[in-house]
């Protein structure tokens, strides 16, 4: 099962690991791995990412920051492979890709000269980005025939448990989820109310708010780190949320 119909397929500059996701998957469809499992790996290659850029191996914190991308889409990968979707996967996935960004912004605080005021600003800048990409690309999927249907538009209270999972661990990491992610969801709510109504969003408008995904953004980290612009890297995101208004302009005036 695709996340979308085919007519509503895009070109997604984020999710440039799915095809080595697509891969790893496969090797992982007949065995005992789970989704669980690779999501709890791309989780620790995140942690080793973090700390190559506290040591300052930056080419291979870029190297596992990239690879970290790629496993982030297996996991979603083999759950459709074995027919196996879960929310209490869904909800840890979110919770890891947060805590990561979290700890990219402040192993590079720690190693750079910026402050850990801005270092905070470019994390919650960071992640406004990607809820107002998940925004939109949730609605497009809910709204596409045959598409995933795990995440919705509005998570206001605990689903029920898909067969093979828990309702007592769905139940506590929705409530995680609910407790990190649902500021950042009510602003961007809040700026574009009348999103969800949109029966379909053009493909040329979900490629350019594709920049927003977590898979750009962390490109554009592991491109900058070995580059030498670390520096650089906290004020750029900054900077780089102006554009969620014109994103948001363009919707209400040309797409509804």
């Amino acid at each position: 099962m695709s996340k979308l119909a085919v007519q509503d397929k895009f070109l997604d500059l984020s999710d440039y690991g799915r095809s080595f996701g697509k891969f790893f998957a496969l090797q992982l469809k007949n065995t005992s791995f789970t989704p669980i499992h690779v999501t709890l790996l791309f989780g620790f290659t995140g942690i080793v990412a973090i700390y190559s850029i506290l040591e300052g191996f930056y080419y291979w914190a870029a190297f596992f920051i990239v690879l970290k991308s790629g496993i982030d889409a297996a996991d979603g990968e083999l759950a459709r492979l074995k027919k196996t979707p879960s929310y209490s996967g869904r909800y840890l996935d979110s919770i890891f890709d947060i805590l990561l960004n979290f700890g990219f912004l402040t192993a590079i605080c720690y190693v750079s000269n910026t402050t850990v005021w801005l270092s905070f600003l470019a994390f919650l800048s960071i992640q406004l980005q990607g809820t107002l990409y998940n925004y939109y690309y949730v609605i497009l999927r809910t709204k596409s025939v045959g598409g995933d249907t795990t995440s919705k538009i509005f998570e206001y209270k605990s689903p029920k448990a898909l067969p093979g999972e828990k309702q007592e661990v769905v139940n506590f990491l929705f409530k995680i989820y609910s407790i990190i992610y649902g500021g950042f969801d009510k602003i961007i709510h809040f700026l574009d109310k009348e999103a969800y109504k949109v029966k379909t969003f053009p493909n040329w408008f979900m490629t350019l708010l594709s920049a927003y995904g977590l898979g750009f953004q962390l490109l554009i980290i592991a491109i900058m780190l070995p580059l030498g612009w670390i520096e650089y890297i906290v004020p750029f995101f900054i900077f780089y949320t102006v554009f969620i208004f014109l994103l948001i302009g363009i919707r209400k005036q040309y797409i509804a």
